[in-house]
């Protein structure tokens, strides 16, 4: 018998998990498996870029899961620099060209994945390709920031486009270089992934260690000198003097190669698959990472979340799949944490917008408390906000900022919400308690408590409140 043939699209999570997992279940005489990688490295944590930049980690072999040799080890054909530059659906076929030789080629398939991931989004501005304007996509990308902040010498003055996850991280990193940083923002406050009045909350903490955030900032240009390196960054009325200019204004699914050959897409662009993470209508083609769209669980609509946790969890999936097993991903709640300096951020669930753009009513509840026992040395503050569906308390969404173990309490309610509980099941909850690690009442399910009151109280009032 001869061998089938899966081509894998993509080297990193989703890809090579997907592959890794085939081998396991298959061996090279029943499934034969080339992949193409049309960068530098295969298998790599691009959310361990900002730490590398800033000094906590030491090197970027130290985010590197799995190396090309590694993965030739075991029975996979891996081809490096090789990028695939067209997909025959009918001809069940891909094209590849070797950046290296210039050599174009076909290879058939029996079975497809597509892991192309997420392309930064990089606005076509004056000025934007100019030496010291610098993405943070790849491992090759944070080399060439390191190597250009090594350069700067005089005010070293940094400044970041964009105030998300990338944007907050990577001014901790510019701030731990030394530099003077900025950063950019063009909504209403940062952190776009909270509601404002949480957002603020991280721009005060971010004031008061030095950054300077501006929101409702617009880039129009990127100022260059005489020599052609960045010397600005222009909005709508001002220019910030910057050194080193750092894109962190988010990612959108690199799915050119499926939009050419009409797969289907979703509303954010990215593919759109069936549980066992198939292309839809597509019996031999599955696809995840950050080229997807998963179902929002709480929503109940598609949404684009570019995550290693998903896109690995994704390359398992297929993987099972691909090679005769089964499994599949039911969707996602939308959990992310990140962090500026000791200040942490989380979130899970829907935001205030969210939850009106897709009809539901809501009440919500703001807390204040702390990390471990007020009295325990080194509680420190936290605030909590939940979103609770108006009558049902069905909880529809947390945030929280603070520090000393702030960030992974999101996990509570990520499960909470996973399940479908109600904010009144979840004050039963039992947590684990002790004055280091907590107070009696943990502040998710002190949060909770406030937000069952909020529900009965809008239960019996004119009107509810949250109406989208």
């Amino acid at each position: 018998m001869t061998a089938e043939r899966l081509v894998v699209i993509g080297g990193d999570a989703a890809g090579m998990s997907a592959a890794s997992r085939a081998r396991r279940l298959k061996g090279p005489d029943e499934l034969s498996i080339v992949a193409f990688e049309r960068g530098n490295f295969t298998s790599y944590s691009a959310c361990g870029i900002p730490y590398w930049v800033g000094g906590d980690v030491a090197g970027p072999d130290e985010l590197i899961a799995r190396t090309p040799k590694e993965h030739r080890a075991r029975d996979i054909d891996l081809r490096m620099r090789t990028e695939v530059t067209e997909i025959d659906v009918a001809g069940q076929r891909v094209r590849a060209l070797d950046l290296g030789t210039g050599e174009a080629y076909w290879t058939g398939f029996d079975k497809l994945v597509i892991a192309t991931g997420a392309r930064p989004v990089r606005p076509a501005l004056p000025g934007m390709d100019a030496p010291g304007v610098h993405g943070v996509q790849t491992l090759d990308d944070g080399q060439a920031l390191l190597e250009s902040l090594d350069r700067t010498p005089g005010s070293r003055r940094a400044v970041v486009v964009g105030a998300g996850y990338i944007g907050v991280e990577m001014a901790e990193a510019m701030l731990k270089h030394g530099f003077d940083v900025t950063v950019l923002n063009r909504g209403e406050q940062p952190m776009a992934t909270l509601d404002p009045d949480m957002g603020r909350l991280v721009h005060d903490a971010m004031d008061g260690l030095g950054i300077t955030t501006v929101n409702r900032a617009e880039v129009t240009a990127i100022r260059t000198g005489s020599d052609g390196r960045v010397r600005a960054v222009a909005t709508g009325d001002a220019s910030y003097p910057a050194d080193v200019v750092v894109l962190g204004i988010g990612v959108e699914p690199e799915t050119t190669l499926a939009r050419a050959v009409g797969l289907p897409l979703g509303p954010h662009g990215g593919l759109l698959t069936d549980l066992s993470m198939r292309v839809v209508g597509h019996d031999n083609i599955w696809a995840g990472g950050d080229c997807v769209e998963v179902l929002d669980l709480v929503a109940g609509r598609t949404r684009h979340i570019a995550l290693g946790t998903h896109a690995n969890k994704h390359g398992q999936i297929i993987g099972s799949n691909v090679g005769g097993g089964y499994g599949t991903f039911p969707g996602v709640v939308g959990t992310a944490v990140s962090k500026v300096c000791d200040l942490e951020i989380a979130r899970t669930g829907l935001r205030e917008k969210d939850a009106r753009a897709v009809g539901l009513r809501f009440v919500t509840a703001t807390i204040e408390s702390t990390g471990r026992a007020g009295y325990y040395p080194g509680a420190r503050p936290m605030t909590v906000k939940m979103l609770a569906e108006y009558r049902t308390g069905r909880l529809l969404g947390v945030q929280i900022v603070g520090r000393d173990g702030a960030a992974k309490r999101v996990d509570i309610a990520a499960v909470a919400l996973t399940a479908g509980m109600t904010v009144e099941q979840m004050t039963a909850l039992d947590l684990g308690y002790a004055p280091p690690f907590s107070p009696v009442w943990d502040p998710v399910l002190v949060a909770a408590r406030k937000a069952v009151t909020a529900v009965r109280r809008a239960g019996t009032a004119q009107g509810p409140p949250g109406r989208p």
